[in-house]
């Protein structure tokens, strides 16, 4: 259900991360406790994928200043605000460094799990867009510098008289290294190959 997905709960208040991590272990989600902002940072790996539980205020560094920290370090782990005194301004600097939602304490059951649902749909699409950027980077890794020379002509638009002047070949010689670099980006068409290169 949650893939290898964690909630890593960040809250001063061992009470609150103790029901917290029971009540999400009910519902079979992976739980991770820290204690504190630093405790976190020096724990932290880019790799890890799940949510962030983020209590605002805290001892030492406070949540919002971590979700920032966060933003810096290039992560892209949703974060869930928690707070038991939430005020407007907090609020907005929360969405503004792309919180997922703002809960109040005591927390509502279904807002929280609501919340997390959305964050992991976030971290799930942001893992996909990863992995077809590192796809499409791979097969563009795999075309020759002459294959390369062609497509960047054929998406600008370049017909293959045109694309032979430039680079000095005969239209035949580019009508070939079209077709090898169509077939290993798996194109089937100049429209397509355009979306890829776009996409």
């Amino acid at each position: 259900m949650t893939d290898n997905l964690t909630i890593f709960i960040v809250d001063d208040d061992a009470s609150v991360r103790d029901a917290l991590g029971l009540l999400l272990a009910v519902h079979d989600f992976r739980v991770a406790l820290f204690a504190d902002a630093d405790t976190f940072l020096e724990a932290f790996k880019p790799a890890w994928c799940g949510c962030l539980l983020l209590d605002i205020r805290m001892p030492g560094m406070d949540g919002l200043s971590l979700q920032k920290k966060l933003l810096e370090l290039g992560s892209d782990l949703p974060v869930v605000i928690m707070t038991g005194h939430g005020d407007v301004d907090s609020a907005r600097e929360a969405f503004r460094s792309l919180a997922v939602d703002f809960l109040e304490k005591p927390l509502d059951e279904s807002r929280l799990l609501a919340a997390i649902r959305e964050a992991f749909a976030r971290q799930r699409k942001s893992v996909d867009t990863a992995m077809s950027r590192n796809q499409v980077q791979r097969l563009l890794d795999g075309l020759t510098h002459r294959e390369r020379e062609v497509m960047e002509r054929v998406v600008a638009g370049r017909h293959n008289r045109e694309i032979a002047v430039e680079l000095a070949i005969s239209p035949r010689t580019v009508e070939v290294h079209k077709a090898r670099m169509m077939d290993k980006l798996g194109v089937g068409s100049v429209a397509e190959l355009v979306r890829f290169c776009l996409g």
